[in-house]
């Protein structure tokens, strides 16, 4: 796949895949609670991507799942009941990609961040833009007093322009370092995530891999495909970077911080990322409904999943006593660091690569 079409196909909002990979064609089944339930059962165990990973990683069960939620049917229960039996189904798979369609509603998983602490206020940040803050193609940005730049990008499902990033990026090139905030942002079109990424590298980066099912049994994948990482045509930015992070950094934008930190001079710091991989499938069940999932797994260069996050360089939480100081404290905190110039570790030193699943 080359690798526009592939990026096109990547682009994703944080509950809708905005595009659809490839479309299952089922057979055409009754409309009863047994035969719905069963074709979605198969269509996840045939082509959803991450059963052997999860298995692995939680201990997902997805026989067992099939088991357990087949004897909570009966022929008389209701369309919405058997929505909720569905809904509650597909949760299992702790997968915020993984979406039921209905006309009364969507079925969604958001415990990958819903149970963890934001570490994020949009009043403390509306505070440290002001009023006088630009904004360029929905990417808001300033200069601190402190000579610092910053830079708040709260989704990637708007465009970007090229052009845009370079007039920002040179407005602030007089700025000891930036802060580059993208906590919050659930993710959108990865080319604009690319896009910003690409900012930050003088050189081809090779930055993971990605797989494409090739059957229906779990582990039936191509071999590995590489990803980089090509450095932007336009302005770079070649001084101290410290991208901020928290749960809610979803889909595209977990991506995103997966090819960042490979940039020379770019620290992540923050919380661990809320996940989130994988192009989009499609199906549709007999009485219409329509579920949306991932179907190829993405990884970082060192073949570890990223489907469950990615950890910061810099653990680095959001304090209540600096919150009710008027104080964001891993904005303070990547101002001090930028202060003292303080050296990024090596990629891949003392750094984990992987994050498993919430136990």
């Amino acid at each position: 796949m080359n690798h526009l079409l592939r990026h096109a196909l990547q682009g994703t909002t944080l509950l809708l895949f905005t595009v659809c990979a490839a479309c299952v064609q089922e057979p055409q089944l009754a409309d009863t609670p047994e035969n719905n339930l069963e074709a979605l059962w198969r269509i996840i165990d045939e082509h959803y991507c991450f059963l052997s990973y999860k298995k692995q990683a939680i201990g997902l069960d997805w026989d067992e799942v099939h088991t357990r939620y087949r004897a909570r049917l009966n022929e008389k229960m209701s369309s919405t009941q058997l929505f909720e039996v569905l809904a509650e189904m597909l949760s299992e798979l702790r997968d915020g990609h993984v979406n039921l369609y209905a006309a009364h509603d969507v079925a969604r998983n958001w415990s990958w961040y819903e149970d963890y602490p934001t570490n994020f206020s949009q009043e403390l940040q509306d505070a440290y833009l002001g009023t006088d803050y630009r904004i360029a193609s929905g990417v808001k940005y300033r200069i601190l007093p402190d000579n610092i730049g910053y830079l708040a990008v709260s989704t990637f499902q708007s465009s970007i322009g090229e052009g845009n990033l370079s007039e920002v990026l040179h407005y602030l090139r007089t700025c000891d370092g930036l802060i580059v905030d993208v906590r919050n942002n659930g993710g959108g079109d990865l080319t604009m995530a690319e896009r910003l990424a690409q900012r930050f590298t003088n050189e081809k980066l090779h930055v993971g891999f990605i797989c494409h099912k090739t059957g229906t049994g779990h582990d039936a994948f191509s071999e590995p495909e590489a990803e980089y990482l090509e450095p932007a045509d336009g302005v770079r930015w070649q001084k101290q970077a410290i991208v901020l992070t928290n749960r809610q950094c979803y889909s595209a934008t977990n991506t995103f911080v997966r090819d960042v930190r490979e940039c020379p001079n770019v620290t992540v710091l923050g919380d661990q990322t809320g996940g989130g991989s994988g192009l989009p499938f499609s199906s549709e069940l007999p009485n219409g409904w329509s579920v949306r999932f991932s179907a190829c797994p993405m990884f970082d260069k060192e073949m570890c999943h990223i489907e469950f996050g990615i950890a910061p360089d810099t653990l680095v939480l959001l304090t209540d006593e600096d919150k009710a100081r008027g104080h964001d404290t891993l904005i303070e905190t990547a101002r001090k660091i930028i202060a003292k110039n303080e050296k990024k570790e090596l990629p891949g030193k003392n750094r984990s690569r992987e994050l498993r699943g919430k136990e």
